[in-house]
């Protein structure tokens, strides 16, 4: 599972999207408050952190990418060693996708003359590879 960008967390946790933003917050601290499922976990090997230290810190500085890339590593750490929590945070990951980039809404504009080169207009982009054969 990739991890959840640090930039996504500190949209949630300040509530950007208004009602959706607080709604998706109050989701993942539920998320991360539930018991640790036993996984791989052996007597040598404890269960790991659940994450509810670095939420607790994330939720008192919001605007923090230091404590959201901290809260993103436990998030992450806690799915490769919990199979319940991991589908659980693709699913709340798959409802606060929306939030990465704002409310939907997209505006291009090309001013200044001719463009030399690729220019690509809309929003999301991915796997994108300007590489391809000289002269096509």
């Amino acid at each position: 599972m990739d991890p959840i960008s640090a930039g996504l967390l500190v949209a949630v946790a300040t509530g950007a999207a208004g009602e959706a933003g607080r709604q998706l917050w109050d989701v993942l601290g539920r998320l991360v408050r539930r018991a640790p499922e036993p996984g791989d976990a052996t007597p040598d090997t404890p269960v790991p952190a659940t994450g509810e230290a670095e939420l607790a810190a994330l939720d008192e500085a919001p605007h923090d990418m230091a404590r959201a890339r901290r809260l993103s590593e436990a998030l992450g750490h806690r799915a490769v060693h919990d199979p319940g929590f991991r589908a659980e945070l693709a699913q709340w990951r798959q409802q606060a996708r929306m939030l990465r980039t704002g409310d939907g809404e997209t505006s291009n504009t090309i001013s200044g003359g001719v463009q030399h080169g690729p220019v690509l207009q809309g929003r999301d982009f991915s796997e994108i590879n300007f590489n391809g054969p000289q002269g096509a």
